[in-house]
This record gives structure tokens, C-alpha cells and sequence, in this order.
């Protein structure tokens, strides 16, 4: 029984299989579309033209050899009453003889072979016996007794009957009866039996050649579908493949033109957009080209006067103090955008060299822990100034990755900073997850978040959801880009969630071995609807250190563990003051 069920299971996923393979092709081929439905319809139409054609045929013949057939059989009645009439018999053995010749007689007296029955009429008694008479004795039961009643009651009655062949079968036959009187006999009934086999062979015949007409009308439909359709198709399919060709860079393809009919208009249509793509994106490429090499050459060369108006700026700033405030106040505006001159030139450079692949990994194997605790220690003075909290919630298990610690560093900075600017004092969530095969790190903010379409646009250079949005941390518009190149170059993924006025979600995911094709994340990204921000971490609308919570007496250092109870981590920070309370925490 095992085995039987066994094969049971395995016959039917190969049916499944069959099945599946077949609706697959029924999709994909438009010519089998065409051909299946032109065939189907065409079947249709003529199997019910020929159904109507068959029966047609079939009622006129059956009808106009029954007229006949009534016709013969009123005559034959009407000879054989008038013979039996005038028959001086006066014996048994004369009426027998007369009965028996005027059935013999008129068995060949129609317009072909018959067989003729005389049967005593039901009820009738005489003073001369005389049996029945019949040219073919053993035909006599086909006669019925509903046929022998319906004769009884008078007029002529006939009756369609099966007669057997010789080879076992049967053929189609009439029966038709009528009473006569026979002189000291009584009243008899005669029967004539016709055979409507030569009718039969004719509808036969016509059947036959109406089936072979529709299976070469169908042949013929079938041959000219396909062919007009393989005709239209096949430039089709020609088109999708040199479309796919182009799609994976070559260029150079094209499509054969043949004639001047319209499929050949439509693949010198096709070669000319063709050529155009080919132009444009030749155009495209050396213009991005010359974009990407002025980019990089402009960086490198604004790197030197950079450096001298720093220098300088660096010595104006010091002696800041001797200023009017006017001065002073220019000087530490020429420092403030010196450094963020600096920061875009550095960003500029970095996307220069991921756009010529000239960016190198140095991975090495590292505790993500570590890098996410070095990000949020760096976060954490603009946290302070932002009046946002910082909450970290780290693994007990070690999450280490073949990672370069200072490009997952800078992801984990631009996330951070990008959460803390949007969130408007709310709390910023820093979440660490691992699982046998990656790694993954959220930055989630409760701030004024972003629309879906937003989120699909975020990591684009230079993009900016609200272009009249004040930049207060000095960001150059390519964090978040040179982020994702980071991400990539690792062999991860960088993804954002965002809903407007529920803040913002960003998952970093990382494979923990170079090599592994990430198929999930060990981290949701969109996160749980139901969970609640934590009482302590409402957002906190004011930077004012007089509205932030009071804490007991610190001496400058907070210890980041998992479990307060059960501390597995004793990384601790320096905070710069005391009032630094918004720093990063652990939740537990």
C-alpha cells in the first residue's frame, strides 16, 4: 500500500506538471491561441452544418420512400382483395392455395424486393380454418401487436422496424398493413415488409463524403492558420528577441527586412528607433562619461586652493577673538562652510570613484556591535542638540561579518543623522539582528516620514523630498547615495520604509561571508503597527536642558549592554557634560 500511494502521489505531480507545462505554452504561443481557436470554431461549424445537412438528407429520403411505400402497399392490398374476390374456392385447400399465391405474387409485384404477410385479424373465427402465409416465415414477429390492433380498427398503418442482416446486424425496414376480406375465410390482415437499406447506403455514402470533405476543409484551415499566423508571429517574435538583445547592451542587433509588405515596414521602423537608442545612449554615455571625469578632475583640482583657504580660514578663525563682532561672526560662518565644502568635495570624490569601479573593500572580520556603537557615539552631540533620545538594541550573539569597518561606519552615520534631522526631537531606534547567513541594522525615527513614492526616490543624488526644507546639519545630498554604493559593494542591501507623519524606517543588510546571495533580512523593515513608542522615548520638542528628565548623579560615563540584569557588553562613552541624557541607550 505504501508503494502504491507512492506511485499514486508521483503520477499525479507528473499530471500537475503536464498540465502546468501545457497552460504555460496556451499562454505564451499566440500562434496555438489562433490555431487551437480558428480549428475549434471550424469544427464546430461544420459538424453542425454537417448534423444539419445529415438529417436534411435523411428525413427527405426516409419520406419519399414512405410515400412510396404506402402508395405500393394500398395498391397491393387492393390487387390481392380484388384476386381473393373472385376466387371460386370452396375448400380448405383452395383458400389455402389462394393465399398462398396472392403472397407470392405480390412479393415481387413493388418496385423492389418485399416481404408480405397474411395473419389471421385478432378475434376472427370461420368455418374453414386456414393458417397464416408468409414469404419469410421467420419475419413474422416483427410485426407487433400494437401494429395488429391499430390494422384492426381500420385503415392503413405502417411501422419502422429493425430487420436482421445475415451478418449479425440489423437494417432499417417498414412495415405496413391493411385488412382484407377472403371468402370463407374471414377477415385477414396483410402485411408488407420493406427494407430501407439501399436509402441507408445513400445516407451512408453522403455522410461519408461530408466527413471527408470537413476533414480536408479542416486540414486546409488548419494548413492556412498556421501559415498566416507564422507569417505574423514570427516577425513578432524576431522583434521581442532583438529587443531583449538590446535590452542587455548589444547594440549592434537588428532585424532582417524582407519585402515591402507590412512586416517588413515594421522592422525598418524597428531598425530605425534601433539606430536612435544606439545614438542616444552612445550620446548618453559619452556625456556622462565627460560628467563623471569633470567631476572627479574638478574635486581633485579644488582640493589645493581648498587646502590654502583652510589653512587661512583656520588662522582667521583663531584670531576670531580680536574681532568686532561682525568679523568674528564672518569667521566662524568661513569655518562652518570651509568644513562643509570639504564634506561635498569628499562626497564628490567617492561617487567619482564608484562611478569609474574604482572603489576598493578592505573587509575584514568584525563585530557589526562594535561599528553600530562607534556610529551612535559619533550621532550622539547632534542627538543632544536635536533633543532627540538615541536607543540601541544589540544581540547577545556576536554579529560578526567580513565587513570595511569605515564604509559600514559611514552608512550607520548618514542613517543616523539623516533619522535624528528628520525626527523632530522624537526618538531615533537602532536595532541589530543576525541570523546564520547576514546581518542587519534599522535606523527608525517617529518624525514627519515620507511618502512611498519618497522612499523610492531617497537614494537618489541630490534628491530632496522638500526642496524648501532648511539643511541644519550641512548635508551635501549624497549621503544617502554613497550609502547604497556602500551597501552594494558589500554584496548587501539598503532599503527604506516611510509613511507620512510615522516616521521613517532604514535597513541596512549585510552578508556575514563574501559569496552568499542575500534572500531575506534577519530584520523587518516595515515595522510592527501595534508596538507603541516607549514612555520614555515621546518625542521631546524642545532643546532646552531644562525640559529634559532628571537623572541621578552620572560621572560622565553610560554603560550600552543588553540586559541590565545580565550585561554581556561593558562598552561605555564619554560624554562631553553631564546634561548629555538624550545620549545612546540600551533598551532592554
Amino acid at each position: 500500500m505504501p508503494r502504491l500511494t507512492a506511485w499514486g502521489r508521483l503520477g499525479r505531480a507528473r499530471a500537475r506538471r503536464r498540465v502546468r507545462g501545457l497552460v504555460q505554452r496556451w499562454r505564451s504561443s499566440l500562434q496555438l491561441r489562433v490555431l487551437v481557436s480558428t480549428l475549434t470554431i471550424g469544427l464546430v461549424a461544420l459538424a453542425v452544418i454537417g448534423g444539419y445537412v445529415g438529417e436534411v438528407t435523411r428525413a427527405g429520403l426516409f419520406d419519399q420512400r414512405l410515400k412510396q411505400v404506402l402508395f405500393e402497399s394500398a395498391r397491393g392490398t387492393e390487387q390481392t382483395q380484388e384476386v381473393l374476390a373472385a376466387s371460386t374456392a370452396s375448400t380448405f385447400t383452395d383458400v389455402a392455395r389462394d393465399l398462398q399465391d396472392v403472397t407470392t405474387a405480390q412479393r415481387n409485384g413493388g418496385s423492389g424486393e418485399r416481404d408480405v404477410f397474411m395473419l389471421r385479424a385478432p378475434g376472427q373465427t370461420g368455418s374453414i380454418g386456414v393458417g397464416a402465409t408468409a414469404t419469410d416465415p421467420s419475419l413474422v414477429e416483427l410485426v407487433s401487436r400494437d401494429l395488429k390492433q391499430a390494422v384492426a380498427d381500420g385503415g392503413q398503418h405502417w411501422q419502422s422496424v429493425a430487420i436482421p442482416a445475415a451478418d449479425g446486424g440489423a437494417e432499417p425496414g417498414i412495415v405496413v398493413g391493411q385488412e382484407v376480406d377472403v371468402p370463407m375465410a374471414g377477415t385477414y390482415q396483410m402485411f408488407f415488409l420493406y427494407s430501407l437499406k439501399a436509402e441507408q447506403s445513400q445516407l451512408d455514402f453522403l455522410l461519408r463524403t461530408l466527413t471527408f470533405a470537413a476533414v480536408a476543409v479542416v486540414a486546409l484551415l488548419a494548413g492556412m492558420t498556421w501559415m498566416v499566423t507564422r507569417r505574423t508571429v514570427h516577425p513578432v517574435r524576431r522583434a521581442a528577441h532583438v529587443a531583449d538583445r538590446l535590452a542587455d547592451g548589444h547594440l549592434s542587433e537588428r532585424m532582417t527586412v524582407r519585402g515591402q509588405d507590412e512586416m517588413a515596414t515594421l522592422a525598418r521602423t524597428f531598425n530605425e528607433m534601433a539606430e536612435g537608442l544606439q545614438d542616444q545612449i552612445r550620446r548618453m554615455e559619452d556625456l556622462s562619461r565627460l560628467q563623471r571625469r569633470f567631476v572627479s578632475d574638478v574635486s581633485h583640482e579644488l582640493r589645493t586652493p581648498l587646502t590654502t583657504i583652510r589653512m587661512a580660514g583656520e588662522v582667521i578663525h583663531g584670531a576670531r577673538e580680536a574681532f568686532d563682532p561682525a568679523i568674528k561672526r564672518s569667521a566662524e560662518l568661513l569655518a562652518t562652510q570651509l568644513d562643509r565644502f570639504e564634506d561635498l568635495l569628499a562626497d564628490l570624490l567617492e561617487i567619482s570613484r564608484f562611478d569609474a569601479g574604482a572603489a576598493v573593500l578592505d573587509a575584514e572580520g568584525r563585530d557589526v556591535r562594535d561599528i553600530v556603537l562607534q556610529a551612535v557615539d559619533n550621532a550622539t552631540p547632534l542627538a543632544v542638540r536635536r533633543g532627540s533620545w538615541l536607543h540601541v538594541d544589540l544581540p547577545d550573539v556576536r554579529a560578526t561579518a567580513d565587513v570595511d569597518p569605515r564604509r559600514v561606519e559611514r552608512v550607520l552615520r548618514n542613517l543616523l543623522v539623516n533619522a535624528v534631522e528628520h525626527a523632530d526631537g522624537s526618538a531615533v531606534e537602532v536595532r541589530v539582528g543576525v541570523d546564520a547567513t547576514a546581518v542587519a541594522v534599522t535606523v527608525r525615527d517617529h518624525g514627519v516620514g515620507m511618502t512611498q513614492d519618497e522612499a523610492l526616490h531617497v537614494f537618489d543624488r541630490f534628491w530632496r523630498a522638500d526642496p524648501a526644507r532648511a539643511r541644519t546639519t550641512g548635508g551635501t545630498g549624497l549621503g544617502l547615495a554613497i550609502s547604497l554604493e556602500d551597501a552594494h559593494l558589500h554584496g548587501g542591501r539598503l532599503e527604506a520604509w516611510g509613511r507620512p507623519g510615522r516616521g521613517a524606517c532604514f535597513r541596512l543588510t549585510l552578508p556575514r561571508r563574501a559569496g552568499i546571495v542575500l534572500d531575506g533580512s534577519p530584520l523587518p523593515l516595515v515595522p510592527d503597527q501595534d508596538a507603541q513608542p516607549a514612555a520614555d522615548a515621546q518625542p521631546l520638542r524642545s532643546t532646552d536642558p531644562a525640559a529634559l528628565p532628571d537623572l541621578p548623579p552620572m560621572t560622565g560615563e553610560i554603560a550600552i549592554v543588553s540586559n541590565p540584569t545580565d550585561p554581556v557588553r561593558t562598552d561605555v562613552r564619554l560624554d562631553d557634560a553631564p546634561t548629555a541624557s538624550s545620549a545612546a541607550r540600551r533598551r532592554s
